[in-house]
């Protein structure tokens, strides 16, 4: 029996389980300009599932660093959310 796929899907599954709310914070504290820490959060990643021995690990950093790329869009999303009143605004924001 073969549980590789259901591994990596189990792992992607948390991965954007935990981006979601981190991304959410991330706005709130920090405000739009935490794209920056997910690019760069995006690019250590890729790194390092490139470097990466095994099939299984590269593929879940694999994950982790294109959850942390597409964070980047989100936040920027976040912030209308916030502009529109869905979610309060932070101490990341301007007054």
């Amino acid at each position: 029996m073969n549980l590789t796929g259901l591994l990596v899907g189990l792992s992607t599954f948390l991965i954007i389980g935990i981006f979601h709310p981190l991304v959410i914070k991330a706005e709130y504290y920090i405000g739009y300009k935490s794209w920056v820490l997910f690019a760069l959060a995006g690019v250590l990643f890729s790194v390092l599932s490139l470097l990466a021995d095994g099939i299984i690990l590269s593929t879940i950093l694999g994950v982790v660093a294109f959850s942390s790329f597409w964070s980047i869009l989100e936040v920027y999303q976040q912030r209308e959310r916030v502009r529109k009143g869905w979610f309060p605004a932070g101490p990341g924001h301007k007054k």
